[in-house]
């Protein structure tokens, strides 16, 4: 009891709680038999639709801003992959090199600078104001509560007034509770029924500007690369007209049976010559002089049928090679993919390995599902919350009953409080979900 006091809970807080708990519960078992009546507001009730309108429009509007900067930044390691192998094939003597370099070097600056500016003027922007939610969503079940609260305190003191036997004192003590849970409530209802509307107001101006930001942003980019496109297109046209008039013989390597034809361009020849196909060798069996040098060939799989045919183009393996199939999905994603694209697909492989062997560890509470940490502070409205810092570490489970888990928030226990106590009875609660960001 002492180690409960110490936290500021007390014995007497928490049989208070479960007597809050109780009574409201039958009250709204009452209320839906019709046995008791519900104090309703027909205009708070419609603040409160908008404004699950507005929460939902601005998560999908931020989810979509997200997927924008991502392609955004895919776009940008595509362009660079295209004008890296523009660098590679351009000869260093050909007119205009330095110049096409140039252009690559200032095509990077122009997407970095586009997707940077798009975070600081659109996603922080949007951060921002979905930050507000969480806390008016809180307010809005606390004040659900405070109702149930002040309805149950009304219909006790009516009770007890039309009572054969009154008992006067009872009847005070009712009265007095009855002033006290409608003056929390009022209080409570006054302030959102202040905020409501002027936050769903809100919305217009912030989707303008929203949108008016993002608008005028891909318009200046546009227009920039535009430059660089036509700049790089001026160098390349002045490129062909300077080697373009060059004829390039190409020349058919003859065969080991047909004599050389001089200088006129050979017909193609038929299917299977040795100038229409590449020279390839399909051995069934070692050669003896490779065998007979030792390095000259690298064993077989131990997984390849014996019977595989071996294909050489004129170069062989080096000694030291990995076997196929060790580095050819890391080779095919380094050398051809975008590296956005090669980082989300290591992150998604290397985080199954690891929730794969975290999900089953002994020293995480039941059902632990992944962590995440708090990115904000976020002070607790009532008892089953939780009181959050920002850096710290929720480790996320299950609701007992999914049914009571509200939108937006979830049910977890910080990471401290499990590893000092091991009993999520203790420790447990809700926490909005905006507030945190999940890291593993």
């Amino acid at each position: 009891m002492a180690e409960m006091g110490s936290k500021g809970v007390t014995a007497g807080k928490i049989a208070s709680n479960v007597q809050k708990k109780l009574t409201r519960a039958q009250e709204k078992v009452l209320q839906k038999l019709g046995k008791a009546d519900e104090t309703k507001d027909e205009q708070f009730e419609q603040c409160v639709q908008n404004f699950s309108r507005q929460l939902t429009e601005g998560t999908r509007l931020q989810k979509d801003l997200r997927t924008y900067l991502a392609s955004v930044k895919a776009m940008h390691e595509a362009s660079k992959k295209l004008n890296e192998c523009l660098q590679e094939v351009y000869e260093p003597d050909w007119p205009g090199r330095d110049e096409a370099n140039k252009i690559a070097e200032n095509n990077d600056l122009l997407w970095v600078d586009y997707h940077q500016k798009l975070v600081d003027q659109a996603l922080l922007t949007m951060d921002t104001y979905l930050g507000q939610f969480p806390d008016i969503k809180s307010r809005i079940a606390k004040r659900g509560r405070k109702l149930v609260d002040y309805d149950s305190a009304r219909h006790h003191y009516e009770s007890l007034q039309t009572a054969k036997k009154k008992d006067e004192a009872k009847i005070a003590k009712a009265e007095e509770e009855l002033i006290k849970a409608q003056k929390v409530f009022e209080e409570m209802n006054v302030d959102l029924q202040e905020e409501l509307p002027s936050l769903w107001n809100s919305r217009v101006g912030f989707y303008v500007n929203t949108f008016q930001s993002i608008a005028g942003l891909e318009e200046n980019f546009h227009k920039e690369m535009s430059k660089l496109n036509q700049n790089l297109n001026d160098v390349l046209v002045s490129l062909e007209k300077q080697h373009g008039s060059n004829t390039f013989t190409i020349k058919a390597q003859p065969s080991d049976n047909a004599p050389a034809k001089g200088n006129k361009s050979p017909s193609p020849p038929p299917d299977g010559s040795p100038a229409a196909t590449p020279e390839i060798r399909v051995n069934h069996e070692p050669e003896p002089a490779a065998a007979a040098t030792p390095g000259a060939s690298l064993p077989k799989s131990p997984s390849q049928p014996a019977e595989a045919s071996e294909v050489t183009c004129g170069t062989h393996p080096a000694a030291g090679a990995q076997e196929p199939g060790e580095t050819a999905a890391s080779e095919a994603a380094s050398s051809s993919l975008p590296a956005v694209v090669v980082e989300t697909f290591s992150a998604a492989v290397n985080g199954t390995v690891e929730g794969g062997s975290g999900a089953g560890r002994l020293d995480l509470p039941p059902g632990f599902m992944f962590k995440v940490q708090a990115q904000h502070d976020y002070t607790a409205t009532d008892t089953d919350e939780l009181q959050l810092k920002a850096g710290d570490v929720v480790l996320v489970i299950p609701f007992q009953n999914p049914e009571e888990q509200d939108e937006g928030w979830l049910m977890g226990v910080k990471e401290s409080d499990w590893n000092l106590h091991k009993e999520l009875e203790k420790c447990r609660g809700v926490f909005p979900e905006n507030f945190t960001a999940r890291v593993q």
